[in-house]
């Protein structure tokens, strides 16, 4: 299967615009300016993962897939990094869970996750030369997979275009679709410090 065809093709065209709203709102470059925003933008991807993670591997009951994507545990560490400790990260606020209905469903939201990957390895040396940070001291999220992050693509997107019916990439598609625009919404939500 060439790399313009298959579900993974499909779907950054169907979300095409549903990115771009993300992207041009969330301003990154602004938000991770000083640490401070840095680490109120993390702790507002970590309510995301904290919601969708758990729903994600409820619908897809693959937990061996799933386990090396998650991205909880590299949140939380940068967050401790950055001067959280473990109950005020607990206690962080969380999105809403979204519902997920299947396999598909589980797929096209993951999609989003794992997508934002790849453009993470290169937001990550920016911030890491931005404020002095490493991988594995304050940018685990966005560079904890280095090497790997291409391996995870690839295997992400082979399971991805292995769905090949009508329902199932509507049901992707739906569900990546909302993904972007729940994280759209959480991320961009007027700040009121969410790890003050």
């Amino acid at each position: 299967m060439s790399a313009g065809s298959g579900l993974h093709a499909r779907l950054r065209a169907e979300t095409a615009a549903a990115h771009e709203a993300l992207e041009r709102d969330l301003d990154w470059e602004a938000r991770v300016a000083t640490l401070p925003g840095y680490r109120d933008l993390l702790a507002r991807f970590h309510g995301f993962h904290a919601a969708y993670e758990p729903a994600i591997a409820e619908a897809l009951g693959d937990p061996g897939f799933l386990d090396e994507r998650r991205r909880l545990d590299p949140l939380a560490s940068d967050l401790r990094h950055l001067g959280l400790d473990a109950v005020s990260i607990e206690s962080l606020p969380q999105a809403a869970p979204p519902g997920l209905d299947g396999t598909a469903s589980a797929l096209g939201s993951l999609y989003v996750l794992e997508g934002s990957t790849l453009g993470g390895q290169v937001i990550g040396r920016r911030i890491a030369a931005l404020h002095g940070l490493d991988e594995i001291a304050g940018c685990a999220y966005y560079r904890g997979r280095g090497a790997r992050a291409g391996a995870l693509w690839a295997s992400f997107r082979d399971r991805l275009d292995a769905l090949t019916g009508e329902a199932e990439a509507e049901a992707a598609s739906r569900a990546a679709n909302a993904t972007f625009e729940a994280m759209r919404v959480w991320l961009c939500r007027p700040v009121a410090s969410a790890a003050a």
